[in-house]
């Protein structure tokens, strides 16, 4: 599949914007300024890029702990998801949510969780959703390597596939779960053996390789699409930063292993790549990034300039079964 130009930069829009918006983040983080805990994207941002920009508004996709990247490429606001991640009332779930649960159900969205494995079942009843009304949508749900050592993993594949649902699931295999190597946590070896043995059609990618991700992505959507449905998709990546950012958690990954994986850099490789191919040059993507960088600041002016919410407001949208 020969993607056109537009798609190409769009792609590279996508991950650039996903990335200064984090850089941002962290920035903010280590200055001491946001509470709660915050999980970076950076270095997996090919990932949601290639996968998002496949899916209509009417798709409906389930995030996790690591969600900024996700929310980006759906669409969601940067303005709201910045003042939600400063506990603002102006932000997506009114200053109550934070990093980890970012919803906008108008795109889509329907929330990051802060629990492993938690937005798999959620997906499932979207996809299940998605199938009942018959439009020809689907769902899809990001997760990491950690979240196929859950009982929900099973569950979820479990029914997806007896039930035929149109669920894209997005494994992004980063290799860590927190310090723990997936070679040591995952007694099935090779994550994609889990999906095939419920009998889940599955294909395991370079999540570094934006244009990789994208077509794999177009051509599982459209399987899901005609009723073919679920698909599973491992992309094998690498997240630059710790699994939150803190002061005082260690990193054990090796050092070496860290720095061979930077210098696979999805965006920095595909930059170069599009000049190279001349369908970008350095001044184009100099403007792109310049954008990018004045809608980050607007947004991080936004959220600083807005009210926390009121002692009150604790008592608003709370609901018990």
């Amino acid at each position: 599949m020969d993607l056109s130009k537009k798609t190409l930069i769009d792609l590279y829009t996508t991950m650039l914007a996903i990335r200064r918006f984090e850089e941002r983040v962290a920035q903010e983080v280590y200055a001491g300024n946001v509470p709660g805990f915050v999980h970076s994207y950076i270095g997996e941002e090919a990932i949601a890029a290639g996968v998002c920009l496949n899916l209509d508004r009417q798709d409906r996709i389930v995030s996790h702990h690591r969600g900024h990247g996700h929310c980006i490429a759906k669409g969601a606001d940067m303005k709201k998801m910045m003042a939600e991640i400063y506990g603002k009332k102006t932000g997506y779930c009114k200053g109550k949510g934070g990093s980890m649960h970012i919803a906008d159900f108008s795109i889509g969205m329907l929330g990051a969780d802060g629990i492993v494995g938690a937005g798999l079942p959620i997906a499932t009843g979207a996809a299940l959703a998605a199938k009942l009304e018959g439009k020809g949508k689907i769902a899809a749900v990001f997760f990491g390597d950690g979240a196929c050592q859950e009982g929900e993993f099973h569950e979820t594949l479990n029914l997806a596939s007896i039930w035929k649902l149109p669920l894209l699931f997005v494994c992004e295999n980063n290799h860590y779960g927190v310090n723990t190597s997936a070679k040591y946590s995952l007694g099935a070896g090779e994550i994609t053996r889990m999906p095939e043995a419920y009998h889940i059609a599955t294909r395991s990618i370079d999540g570094n390789d934006v244009e990789t991700v994208y077509q794999a992505a177009a051509e599982a959507v459209a399987q899901l699409r005609k009723g073919d449905g679920p698909y599973f998709l491992e992309c094998k990546t690498y997240r630059w930063h710790k699994h939150f950012l803190s002061e005082g958690l260690e990193d054990l990954r090796p050092k070496e292993e860290l720095e061979a994986w930077k210098r696979k850099c999805p965006i920095s490789v595909f930059e170069s790549r599009l000049i190279r191919e001349k369908i970008l040059t350095e001044g184009k993507a100099k403007r792109i990034n310049a954008r990018i960088m004045e809608m980050v600041e607007d947004a991080h002016d936004f959220a600083l300039s807005s009210p926390y919410p009121l002692p009150e407001d604790a008592l608003q949208d709370v609901y018990s079964a």
